[in-house]
């Protein structure tokens, strides 16, 4: 029985493409970064709930930009990072010169467990880099109260999580800075695309030069402007460069995409929280985890995990999804632990992912389906009966 259930339909709707047809019918329209990044902003950091955010060309720059702020703001340490989560967290960590210190997850939330994090803090630490995966809420107030008072800066990757909330309030709200990723397959679609978000003032001047080549023009910040200019009178103003920095810059056209998506984001996310409780509700839990924390998630994907290690039966699950046609990622977001991939293998000790038992279950017996808000119910329907008679 083919039940044709793909990971993802495209995000980009025909309102979408009429709305950037009628900005290119301008007379001569600006393509490059513009008016319409600088709206998108706004309009993004008011949906959050946040001062300031800067728009750039995908989440996984919003990671490295981030990540490179932190290094220049805190100096040089460590910053806890989660075991499951995807490689361009570990690696925006790699890239600024900082020390990932792995952390293994919550079952019920696939976040990085709120104890083992308090364990892993030190004086060392500059940061934690919490990702929410896949629509769960990874924060708990005893974390949260924790790291305001060491005063530890929290990261929130939000890249998956687009909407979700903690005790009402929208993830990407709570640490010093959020990253989103308007990818594709996410809950809204910039085609490529990502943002920083945060109330700090200075991580946002320090992103927003670092996002185009370091160039202390881009600040927004005109005393600051000023000092550089009195200190290096030897250099034109335009052109001077506070930071190794990126060109990591987006463009109107993918701006103009994001203000329309963002219209109906919640109203999508709505359907998506439906269709995951019909999803859980029918799912046979004897054979399936569906004691998720559901509170305040807002899930772009189905989250299937085992509740035994059982090699045979994971195989059967996934001959029969690929015979249904259902379209599936084993390992869950990222594919799995990183600690298990080769880029952090010179980083740890030779068999350290033992010391992970938790990612490691999702690891070889979790998967991710799609969902999303054209995603028919009875295909919702016909895809748990299927997983509940194998």
């Amino acid at each position: 029985m083919a039940i044709n259930i793909p990971l993802m339909t495209n995000n980009i709707t025909r309102e979408d493409l009429d709305t950037l047809i009628e900005y290119l019918k301008q007379d001569i329209p600006r393509l490059t970064q513009g008016e319409q990044v600088a709206h998108f902003e706004k309009e993004w950091s008011s949906w959050l709930g946040v001062k300031h955010s800067i728009f750039v060309n995908s989440g996984s720059s919003a990671n490295i930009l981030t990540m490179s702020a932190i290094k220049h703001i805190y100096g040089e340490g460590e910053i806890i990072v989660p075991t499951l989560t995807w490689v361009s967290d570990i690696s925006a960590v790699m890239f600024a010169g900082l020390k990932p210190v792995f952390v293994d997850i919550n079952p019920r939330t696939l976040a990085m467990d709120e104890v083992e994090i308090i364990k892993k803090l030190s004086p060392k630490t500059k940061a934690v880099f919490l990702t929410h995966i896949l629509g769960f809420n990874g924060l708990s107030d005893n974390l949260i109260d924790e790291l305001k008072k060491r005063n530890i800066p929290l990261i929130e990757d939000v890249c998956e999580s687009h909407g979700a909330t903690h005790k009402g309030k929208k993830l990407g709200s709570y640490g010093i800075a959020s990253n989103f990723s308007f990818y594709f397959a996410h809950h809204m679609s910039t085609i490529e695309g990502g943002m920083i978000s945060t109330d700090d003032e200075n991580l946002y001047e320090v992103c927003r030069m670092l996002r185009s080549h370091g160039m202390v023009r881009e600040s927004r910040n005109e005393e600051l402007k000023m000092k550089y200019k009195e200190t290096y009178p030897d250099l034109n103003p335009q052109f001077i460069f506070a930071y190794p920095g990126y060109n990591m810059r987006s463009s109107e056209l993918n701006a103009v995409i994001g203000r329309s998506q963002l219209k109906t984001l919640d109203l999508r996310n709505k359907t998506r929280v439906e269709n995951c409780r019909l999803f859980y509700e029918k799912l046979d839990s004897t054979k399936y985890r569906t004691d998720f924390d559901f509170g305040g998630s807002v899930n772009y994907a189905f989250v299937l995990v085992l509740n035994e290690a059982n090699d045979a039966f994971r195989d059967k699950v996934e001959r029969a999804l690929t015979d249904a046609n259902v379209e599936y990622r084993r390992g869950t977001s990222g594919g799995g632990s990183q600690i298990r991939q080769p880029y952090v293998r010179n980083l740890i000790k030779d068999g350290m992912w033992e010391d992970f038992p938790l990612v490691d279950h999702v690891h070889f017996y979790g998967f991710y389906i799609g969902n999303y808000p054209d995603l028919e119910k009875d295909k919702i329907l016909k895809l748990v009966e299927l997983l509940n008679t194998i």
